[in-house]
This record gives structure tokens, C-alpha cells and sequence, in this order.
């Protein structure tokens, strides 16, 4: 799931290097933390969250297929 992420937010930002993707494990439940520069974040939430939504979506179905439940922060 991290992986799936990370290749959307390198695909979509300017400097795929700064893109940082952690996963870590919060009671019972995956928690992905995605980070890119400060001038990218705006590619990475959309307008209105739209691409954000997107993401968040895709995570969800990727983690039900592994019967697992999982969520993404955006930032620090």
C-alpha cells in the first residue's frame, strides 16, 4: 500500500525526490504518512481535496483486499 502512494504522489509532483512515504501501525489499523515539498502540496491535495479523495479511495480498496484498514495523512 505504501508503494501504491508513493507512485501516485511521485507521478504527480514536480521533485519526486522530496516525495517521503512512512507507513506505521496504530491500533489495529495502517497509517501512511505521505510528505513532498512545500511547493508540491498543492498537486497533491487538488483542488478541493479532489486528489487527495482520490488517493484516500484507492488506499481503501487496497486495504480491503488485504482485510486490512488503512489511512493517509497528508503533511507533517
Amino acid at each position: 500500500m505504501q508503494e501504491l502512494i508513493e507512485y501516485i504522489a511521485k507521478n504527480l509532483v514536480d521533485s519526486p525526490d522530496d516525495v517521503k512515504v512512512t507507513e506505521d501501525k496504530q491500533r489495529g489499523r495502517i497509517v501512511i504518512r505521505l510528505e513532498v515539498g512545500a511547493d508540491d502540496y498543492g498537486r497533491v491535495i487538488g483542488r478541493n481535496g479532489r486528489i487527495a479523495q482520490a488517493m484516500r479511495a484507492l488506499l481503501k480498496v487496497s486495504a480491503v483486499r488485504h482485510r486490512e484498514y488503512a489511512s493517509l495523512e497528508i503533511g507533517e
